[in-house]
């Protein structure tokens, strides 16, 4: 640093401008902090704008060019299965990502937040030096500093380079559906996109080397999900990994563990993600990561050292950068809260939220919040579960849902004359990612049964499957008691 570089000073310097880097700043800059957000990239808005946002808008095209919205219109066939073009299918993706890195931008605007692009990295554990292409370097002094820089495809070693082969960032560059396309990984994002492929007629393969898709959910609800998945045609290769991957000049050629071999068009990796870390200059303010290149933090996300477990002081991260849940949603809780903490903010939020809804946008969505069974079962509880299903519900028949159903998992007690404690939602079918909502304020207010009994829903709604799925495991638990 010389003479010439004058450094800017600010009550907090935010690096990454996704989820959380965005919710840290205005939550800093709301109550009046000196605040500078630091970009690498053009636009601002992190992969929630540049890969999570395009992909559920990837997968509500699928929806509509599929004709899936209009299943049960009689004798009536909107579907332009197998005949999307990439215009058809990225036209909605590029407007809505433009719109909410646009909206990201203006937020920031908004709050006065100072905005600079470019590369930024530790010079020392209070000062970031920015470095962009066309300008001298910047250098920003921050007496707090969130690191919120997210993360990237992992890619394995025992994949070439080549450009059929994509992964969760490159494939919104395709620039033609394939007739057929293998994803490897069965965790979030590879049956996310399983799922849009198949609905758009790609003959789809996916590889998981477990027997269980997704075990953080439910049972039911992961076997559901697989069910409904090899029910679209998607051809369910579980249990079973790649050995070795062969470019070819007309596909590429995939051998199994098992000693299968499959020829496609195209793959998808879907193999993890690591932190993005390398290039923040970490040992000038003393950091040391974890595996994956994760950040280490501690409840209150300031970032600790992963063997002395002493804390650093005024850094702390949020996000992708610490790994999971990795979710934008709670992405965003953890930022604000972390800066609540930092900045001696409180008690404007005195805890991050307790229960944390988790939203899976496959086909149909998946969404869950509180216990599973296993879990209750690890913890010793005895429980009693309720279940309803759409084809059951006035709303679901409308819709033509009629594999998706609602569970609710439910603390026992043998007096009939007593509620039960709700512990946990489940959902599988449309909308489970909205509908998931009303499940977590149950959760959050300690509800009981009687909240969905003596509640009246509006008719015919989804909704309305709480108060079915309550009456359900009332007669279970009757039905245990005699």
């Amino acid at each position: 640093m010389t003479r010439n570089n004058k450094v800017k000073v600010y009550d907090l310097i935010v690096l990454g401008s996704g989820p959380a880097g965005e919710k840290g700043a205005a939550q800093a800059a709301y109550f009046g902090k000196k605040v500078a957000l630091v970009e690498k990239s053009e636009f601002l808005g992190g992969a929630a704008a540049s890969t999570t946002i395009p992909s559920k808008t990837l997968r509500e095209t699928s929806l509509t060019l599929s004709g899936v919205r209009a299943r049960r219109l009689h004798g009536i066939d909107l579907s332009i299965k197998g005949k999307a073009t990439v215009k058809d299918f990225l036209h909605h993706e590029r407007m809505v990502k433009e719109s909410e890195r646009k909206r990201v931008l203006n937020n920031m605007l908004r709050h006065k937040i100072d905005i600079y692009h470019g590369l930024g990295s530790f010079y020392d554990k209070k000062i970031i030096k920015v470095e962009s292409s066309n300008n001298q370097p910047y250098y920003l002094q921050g007496e707090i500093i969130l690191i919120a820089t997210g993360s990237s495809p992992r890619y394995p070693d025992n994949f070439p380079k080549d450009p059929r082969i994509y992964d969760s960032d490159s494939i919104l560059q395709i620039k033609k559906i394939p007739k057929n396309i293998v994803v490897i990984g069965g965790g979030v994002i590879g049956c996310e996109y399983a799922c849009v492929f198949s609905e758009l007629g790609v003959k789809v393969s996916l590889i998981h080397n477990k027997e269980i898709l997704l075990p953080f959910l439910d049972h039911d609800i992961s076997i559901a999900l697989k069910n409904s998945m090899s029910k679209m045609g998607i051809n369910m290769l579980v249990s079973d990994g790649v050995e070795s991957c062969n470019v070819k000049e007309k596909n590429i050629e995939i051998i199994l563990t098992s000693g299968k071999n499959i020829h496609t068009d195209s793959i998808m990796l879907a193999t993890g993600r690591n932190s993005n870390t390398d290039k923040l200059n970490l040992d000038m303010a003393g950091i040391t990561t974890g595996k994956y290149k994760l950040l280490i933090v501690d409840k209150n996300y300031q970032v600790i050292h992963p063997e002395t477990k002493k804390p650093v002081d005024g850094i702390f991260a949020a996000g992708d950068v610490i790994g999971r849940p990795g979710l934008a949603s709670t992405s965003m809780e953890q930022a604000r809260y972390a800066m609540i903490k930092a900045l001696d903010l409180e008690p404007y939020k005195e805890h991050i939220a307790p229960i944390l809804p988790l939203g899976i946008y496959t086909i149909p969505e998946c969404s869950l919040a509180g216990k599973t069974e296993n879990e209750c079962r690890d913890e010793k509880i005895d429980y009693v579960i309720g279940k309803a299903s759409y084809n059951q519900n006035a709303r679901g028949m409308i819709i033509g849902d009629t594999d998706g159903f609602i569970k609710l998992i439910y603390e026992f007690n043998k007096d009939l004359k007593k509620p039960m404690k709700l512990l946990g939602v489940h959902i599988i079918g449309e909308i489970a990612s909205e509908l998931i909502h009303l499940g977590v304020n149950a959760l959050m207010m300690n509800a009981s049964s009687n909240l969905f009994i003596d509640s009246c829903f509006n008719y015919p709604t989804l909704g309305e499957l709480y108060k079915y799925a309550t009456y359900d495991a009332m007669g279970n638990r009757t039905k245990r008691i005699k």
